[in-house]
């Protein structure tokens, strides 16, 4: 008889593939620190692994080796702050905003020449393997150019919610942070994102595949205002904050109400125990469209309906990941519904409302935020170069 698997169990093995991929290039990375703490190291610029121009130039000029310092100096101790602040100064993020296509890998890549910077993802699609066209996953050069983290760390139908994450991007920062390197959370869903940086308290309710299955056949043959009318009446406060049209969220809710027996708590926050600054790469509304169009334009030329028919084949049709923008569209070009020009035509449209969306998720009047141009590599770095240092009151 095989020993049953607990959710628990689950969430441990998911941490520990986690930790697996941040430990991978551990001691890759600590070398390569070690050199640029050396002020350039023995092997010199050139040094295999060494990012080209080194990690110079950066952080008033001392580039790694002056961060490296500062994080010494930090160590040290300040006899007027508590243990607790001295611990959050110590412990610092950068969180890196933007709409999709607004070249925030790219922008990565580039901080890496100067800033000992090692990405963590917050893209609830791109944690996901077998699924790199469509995600606009990083390529194997941007890879080998920056460290990730939380990429391709679970399979395409695998339940993995917010929780989960939450779980996952904890053992990534204290992974970064013990080697002495800036984590840059790189903030594709803005969701994972605040809820990290805000100490979100998520209620740790796995997903219930066989509910969701019932759930998703009811709003599909009755609408989704059947569904919606059910947690109205289980959880009106619920109801009221959701949208009745949103059937994935209006799912998740009944989902907690099931497994815990009453209506979703509200949402409580803690202060991070890390100090944290975010920056954000702005980009005209045309330009970001067209951006996004030619990305879309890219992932049907580099294979994603051949990407889509792989999972389905492999998966089956029955995960949620399936029905995102650009699979749900190659879908059905597979099922004969589409041409390529129209799939193409209708993942551009859902592309620009998917960016109109995130903007209520990073907004440009958040003080918190430090706005700047997307096409300007300067100021994106001395804007990163600053969010490093001071902590958010």
């Amino acid at each position: 008889m095989r020993p049953r698997t607990t959710t628990l169990d689950r969430h441990r093995a998911l941490i520990a593939r986690a930790r697996e991929v941040c430990e991978a290039d551990a001691r890759v990375r600590l070398a390569w620190l070690e050199r640029s703490a050396a002020d350039g190291g023995p092997a010199g610029p050139t040094a295999p692994g060494r990012p080209p121009g080194g990690w110079n130039g950066g952080m008033g000029g001392g580039g790694t080796t002056a961060y490296l310092r500062e994080r010494r100096a930090e160590d040290a101790g300040d006899a007027s702050m508590t243990e607790a602040t001295a611990r959050s100064a110590r412990r610092r993020l950068v969180a890196l905003f933007g709409a999709t296509a607004s070249g925030k890998t790219a922008a990565a890549v580039a901080l890496r020449r100067h800033l000992p910077v090692e990405v963590i993802s917050a893209d609830s699609r791109q944690l996901r393997r077998d699924m790199r066209i469509g995600t606009a996953a990083p390529t194997d050069a941007e890879l080998a150019a920056v460290p990730h983290h939380l990429v391709a760390i679970v399979a395409p139908d695998a339940p993995f919610a917010l929780a989960a994450w939450l779980d996952a991007v904890r053992v990534a920062l204290e992974d970064v942070w013990a080697r002495g390197a800036l984590p840059l959370l790189v903030a594709g869903t803005g969701q994972y994102a605040w809820a990290l940086l805000e100490g979100w308290q998520v209620p740790a309710v796995p997903p219930d595949a066989e509910l969701r299955a019932r759930l998703e056949r009811a709003a599909a043959d009755g609408g989704a205002s059947g569904i919606y009318e059910r947690l109205l009446a289980v959880d009106p406060v619920s109801a009221a904050r959701i949208a009745p049209s949103n059937v994935r969220r209006v799912i998740r809710a009944l989902e907690i109400v099931e497994a815990t027996g009453g209506p979703v708590p509200p949402l409580a926050r803690r202060r991070a125990d890390f100090a944290w600054g975010a920056v954000g790469l702005r980009w005209p509304r045309t330009v970001l469209h067209a951006r996004a169009d030619a990305r879309v334009e890219a992932m049907y030329a580099e294979g994603l309906v051949e990407e889509t028919r792989a999972l389905v084949a492999r998966y089956g049709r029955a995960f949620a990941a399936l029905s995102s923008i650009g699979y749900a569209e190659a879908l059905r070009v597979l099922d004969g519904e589409l041409s390529h020009a129209e799939a193409i035509a209708q993942t551009k449209v859902a592309t620009h409302r998917l960016i109109r969306m995130q903007a209520t998720w990073f907004r440009d009047d958040d003080e918190r935020i430090a706005w700047v141009d997307g096409g300007d590599p300067a100021s994106v770095l001395a804007a990163v170069e600053a969010a490093a240092r001071p902590p958010v009151p």
